[in-house]
């Protein structure tokens, strides 16, 4: 059988008591904007209202201290150099978790399964996992 596992990185600012300043939706937001170049068309292709993006751009650029984006009105929105080390930081420090959560979840796996073959387990008495539906 296979499993999956899953974590979601949130960088959040440890002396305000605020939601994730950073994370996998603003970098989703992000991406969009270096797509469609432009704030709102980025929002409405996720189906989010500009204020609310706006918001969390605007939320995020201040915690972190930085800016993400430029805004230049009617041409539309781009990302800054720190917006793109963001996105490629965040997107290897996920790819990180994800390749540690995956190795030690099968280890997990493993180590329960071998328990169960041979009896060595503190619940080696009851049925094995693999026969439960």
């Amino acid at each position: 059988m296979e499993y999956k596992t899953t974590a979601k990185l949130v960088i959040q600012a440890c002396d305000k008591d605020l939601p994730g300043v950073f994370g996998h939706g603003c970098v989703l937001l992000l991406q969009g904007i270096a797509r469609e170049h432009s704030l709102n068309r980025a929002a409405k292709s996720m189906g989010m209202a500009y204020s609310k993006a706006w918001r969390i751009v605007n939320e995020a650029e201040g915690q972190l201290g930085c800016k993400l984006i430029e805004r230049d009105g009617a041409r539309g929105s781009t990302l800054t150099p720190a917006g793109e080390r963001a996105i490629a930081v965040y997107e290897e420090l996920q790819a990180d978790i994800n390749n540690v959560i995956a190795t030690k979840a099968n280890d997990l796996i493993a180590s329960i399964n071998q328990s169960s073959q041979f009896g060595t387990g503190p619940y080696s008495h009851t049925t094995p996992s693999h026969k439960l539906r």
